[in-house]
């Protein structure tokens, strides 16, 4: 059974291998189309923004929970397997947050975040597997797949609502999509499964056992956008901070033994580094993902142009993503990026409060930072990790806690809202938190230690 499991894990090509793509457009919907739709939540369940807040937070929470637990699923059951899975699982989550009470709306919106965890390790893995000729290209196109998915339901949200009948339908349609996706993601494991059988007749079983084995060892401990152990680009001038190649082999034992070992990661200042940019550019994303229609209704705009704004915010970010890849070697380290990508949202806060009228030229400037700075960030773990182990066991620490405390953004900014009253003290907070981004950035950006 192991043997036949093991042999389904072979890679796929064509317009099968490019089905993944369509499971990344469907891993940011289902929250994006929750931020323009908040103040009906709140309204309708009769809650305030500090437990709107709560629910923003709670997928990032089922992220930071669930990730490391899904190479134990798939080791049972396959990767591909797994991400079948996972879309119906998005596909309940999404109905059932949408016809129940507030019970359900907590629990859907768990199933939401547990799904979407799952995605978020594995189609990284699945990209690099079946495209592992074209491994920085296939990561460009599913990391623009998840950000237009993203933009795509925060700027539908409200029109769909108002098409539908109300926040819960606008909410349930998004389970249409994977549900579409799932159908066309057992047409690819039934495929693979003929493949598999006339792969163990003629022989090639042991091949298809080296690919599984890849497979496991580039998945992440913890959830991610992207795969963090491959193509990163040039290496930091850090002797300790080579990048590593991708795959396994040579690359993936520890150079010189101490340096790789779990409990010295955890002692070294640049772990700590790379984990606070990680949660403090989150912790930016998707406080704005969620509350910035809200605050832009503050300023007196109607929901669909505050539906608009977060589209921009969104879906600019996937131009910045490809230009910040240029900055990255400025100075022969990467402050000059992580600072230029972080500065942004700071000049975005500073202008909604005091220019909120001005906030579709925030939502643009904001946007441009928040794309930068997540391509910078994955880029930071990989080239700060010595060999292609510890770059996963880094992305573990710096996904997995960098997402604990990015949920402290969409959370403490509904709560401060709630006890003032007004938009000011949370957009404070948001500021002071973009400037530690920015202090971050200089101490991240330096490859020592």
């Amino acid at each position: 059974m192991e043997r036949v499991r093991r042999v389904r894990e072979m890679p796929v090509s064509g317009l099968w291998a490019a089905l993944v793509f369509l499971v990344a457009l469907n891993l940011r919907p289902a929250i994006a189309a929750v931020g323009p739709l908040l103040t009906r939540i709140g309204a309708d369940l009769n809650w305030g923004e500090g437990v709107q807040g709560i629910l923003a937070a709670m997928p990032l929470w089922a992220f930071a929970a669930i990730s490391p637990l899904v190479g134990l699923v798939t080791a049972r059951i396959g990767t591909d397997t797994t991400v079948a899975v996972a879309l119906g699982l998005l596909a309940v989550g999404d109905i059932v947050r949408s016809v129940g009470g507030q019970t359900c709306v907590w629990l859907g919106t768990v199933g939401v975040g547990a799904a979407i965890a799952i995605g978020n390790v594995l189609v990284p893995v699945i990209a690099k597997r079946d495209f592992r000729e074209r491994v920085s290209a296939a990561t460009g196109v599913y990391s623009g797949c998840i950000t237009a998915g993203s933009a795509i339901a925060g700027a539908t949200a409200v029109p769909l609502a108002d098409l539908l009948g109300g926040w819960r339908p606008s909410l349930a349609f998004w389970a249409v999509p994977p549900l579409v996706v799932l159908a066309l993601w057992l047409a690819r494991l039934r495929h693979t499964s003929r493949r598999a059988t006339v792969g163990m007749r003629c022989g090639e079983a042991g091949e298809s056992r080296a690919d599984a084995a890849a497979v496991r060892a580039a998945m992440p401990s913890a959830s991610g956008a992207k795969s963090v152990a491959s193509d990163a680009g040039d290496s930091s001038k850090c002797s300790d901070a080579r990048v590593p190649r991708s795959g396994t082999g040579d690359d993936a034992r520890p150079a010189g033994g101490a340096a790789s070992k779990p409990a010295l990661l955890w002692r070294r200042p640049m772990t700590w580094w790379v984990t606070l940019y990680m949660g403090l550019q989150s912790a930016a994303f998707y406080t704005m993902s969620n509350w910035l229609p809200s605050v832009s209704a503050g300023a007196g705009f109607d929901e669909g142009t505050a539906g608009m704004h977060l589209f921009l915010f969104q879906s600019i970010g996937i131009l910045s993503g490809l230009l910040v890849p240029m900055l990255m070697q400025v100075g022969g380290n990467q402050v000059c990026a992580a600072l230029v990508s972080s500065l942004p949202m700071v000049a975005a806060y500073v202008g909604m409060l005091t220019l909120p009228q001005a906030m579709m030229v925030w939502s643009v400037i904001g946007g441009c930072g928040q794309g930068a700075t997540l391509v910078v960030a994955l880029s930071l773990i990989a080239l700060r990790g010595t060999t292609a182990q510890e770059t996963v066991r880094l992305s573990g620490i710096a996904q997995s806690l960098g997402y604990l405390l990015a949920s402290i953004g969409p959370a403490a900014f509904g709560m401060l809202a709630e006890l003032s009253g007004a938009w000011t003290a949370p957009l404070l907070l948001a500021l002071a938190l973009a400037a530690a981004q920015c202090v971050v950035a200089v101490l991240v950006g330096r490859p020592c230690p």
